[in-house]
């Protein structure tokens, strides 16, 4: 017979796998998830795959002028060595990495592979990045905009009440632009837990906040996508390098999709050069959130600030007294921020990029004049 303390032991993992159990039975099949005209699609076989993992000399075999190399050969369509070291800076295994032009192309992605035209439907948070929208206009896949809370923050709840058996993706950015702010982490999980479809959390601005980023769960949540990119921490954004991280499926699915040459050598090149030395980004990202504290503590001061909101991303959102006359102003001065004023629950805000500290300092001394 079975001691208490066994029986109890047994009861916890019984549940616990139970309740693993009730997830990947809540989240629908990925093969029902997807598209038909997808799931079925043969990708195009670019010449650069057809010989993996042979040593190759002479290249006869796409094309191409035999000179002025190395910018007259096709560049890797899967990016492993870029994707080897990203592996080892965010610590997710190669086969569960995509990489796209820019983070707008893995935004595009989930629409083309989940979404039906003028059938499905996804949900976003609101306000948020302006892309998931445009993007869902362009693939003809209504959006269902959940408005925040005056706190900037959502339940999870609220958002899978705007779902229908025709939802095929929720979206949540975390820390969410234009507001700054982490998403409750769980408001998130108990999305990622009963909804039976695609979750996609954008981590562009993770980098900037102290919450432990959502990629680290990936085996965990089968449903879930998770976004980041090189142009915001690592100072890349001429580049256009964003990532996906998701299960294994998800990625094939990705790389089937895509087009066979997404990323271009010199942008391969650059990344490499860039991830080989991640703790200049660390000194960057100490700096730039120092920077984002002091510059907020001074907007306070403002007689034509009414309010700065927190911020866990390298910008912060501050509500001024006219934002429309301040941001031209600004502009005549030579100086850009963002007026965010047209956005709901954004009235009269201005979003305020964390420069170099000269930069900041410009920046306040023109607004002390105005």
């Amino acid at each position: 017979m079975k001691c208490v303390c066994c029986r109890y032991l047994s009861f916890i993992i019984f549940h616990l796998s139970f309740s693993v159990l009730a997830r990947a039975y809540l989240m629908k099949d990925l093969k029902e998830l997807c598209r038909k005209n997808i799931w079925e699609l043969s990708p195009y076989s670019s010449a650069r795959n057809e010989y993996s993992g042979h040593v190759a000399r002479v290249f006869l075999d796409a094309n191409e002028n035999p000179y002025n190399a190395p910018y007259n050969r096709y560049p890797d369509p899967l990016q492993q060595e870029v994707k080897t070291l990203v592996s080892k800076v965010k610590g997710v295994p190669v086969d569960n990495i995509f990489l796209g032009n820019g983070s707008d192309e893995a935004i595009d992605l989930p629409y083309r592979i989940f979404c039906r035209p003028g059938i499905d439907n996804v949900v976003a948070i609101e306000p948020t990045y302006g892309m998931y929208k445009v993007c869902a206009d362009i693939n003809d896949v209504e959006y269902r905009p959940v408005l925040l809370d005056e706190h900037f923050q959502i339940t999870a709840s609220k958002l899978l009440d705007a779902c229908d058996d025709n939802t095929k993706i929720i979206w949540i950015c975390s820390p969410n632009n234009p507001t700054g702010n982490n998403i409750n982490r769980e408001a998130i999980e108990e999305v990622l837990q009963k909804f039976n479809g695609i979750v996609i959390i954008d981590e562009a601005y993770s980098d900037f906040s102290n919450e432990k980023p959502m990629r680290a769960e990936l085996r965990k949540h089968p449903n879930m996508i998770v976004l980041n990119t090189m142009s915001k921490a690592w100072g890349c954004a001429a580049i256009r390098l964003g990532m996906a991280f998701a299960s294994k499926e998800i990625i094939d699915i990705f790389n089937k999709v895509k087009y066979p040459y997404n990323v271009n050598l010199l942008t391969q090149k650059q990344a490499i050069e860039a991830l080989k030395d991640p703790f200049a980004v660390d000194k960057w990202v100490k700096i730039l959130i120092q920077e984002r504290s002091q510059l907020m503590s001074t907007f306070l001061e403002l007689p034509i600030c009414e309010k700065v909101y927190p911020s866990n991303a390298n910008f912060f959102l501050a509500k001024m007294t006219d934002a429309q006359s301040i941001y031209d102003y600004l502009v005549e001065k030579g100086i850009i921020v963002r007026n965010r004023s047209r956005i709901q629950l954004c009235g009269n805000c201005l979003r305020i990029t964390i420069g170099t500290k000269s930069e900041n300092t410009e920046l306040v001394g023109a607004l002390r004049n105005y």
